[in-house]
């Protein structure tokens, strides 16, 4: 089964010079995630790209663009982040190591390449804002609603037999 993000390049084989453009907006299969942010099943990325010919292969150069769900790292509040990533490769006519990417049936597929670079731009800890106070730890309260939130400190437990006196 072919991919989605597979590209005829038949025109571009063994011509180097060639080039040209193509725009393609792919539905997701499956999500691209780091566990964290997730570009959903089912949702699109647009990809730009340009093909150009090259004595060792076809070389592939673009963006893709997508929205990636998440929840804020400190409120947990839901997050819609635009990923934009940039993207080049060779895909060599003949591959002499196996991390190489190759043209097979004159078309080249732009997946992994993609995959790859649009889940190491997922962030890690993704926040809805840098000023975010997040959740009180004590409690859940969100800090941003009630930035006076407080709670009285702890005794340590050392020191109850005291605490008991000075409830007598």
């Amino acid at each position: 089964m072919t991919s989605r993000f597979s590209i005829s390049v038949r025109d571009l084989i063994n011509k180097p010079g060639q080039m040209r453009e193509h725009t393609l907006d792919v539905p997701l299969a499956e999500p691209f995630t780091n566990s964290v942010v997730a570009v959903s099943a089912g949702s699109n990325i647009e990809v730009d790209v340009r093909l150009e010919s090259v004595h060792e292969g076809i070389l592939a150069t673009g963006d893709a663009f997508a929205e990636a769900k998440a929840e804020c790292s400190r409120c947990l509040e839901p997050l819609t982040l635009p990923v934009e990533v940039d993207f080049q490769e060779l895909f060599a006519y003949s591959v002499t190591d196996e991390e190489e990417l190759a043209v097979i049936d004159e078309s080249i597929d732009l997946e992994q390449v993609i995959r790859d670079e649009v889940v190491l731009s997922l962030p890690f800890q993704p926040v809805c804002n840098e000023s975010c106070l997040g959740l009180c730890a004590e409690c859940g309260v969100k800090l941003a609603e009630n930035p006076q939130h407080r709670h009285e400190a702890a005794v340590d437990p050392r020191w109850s037999a005291l605490e008991k006196l000075k409830d007598n």
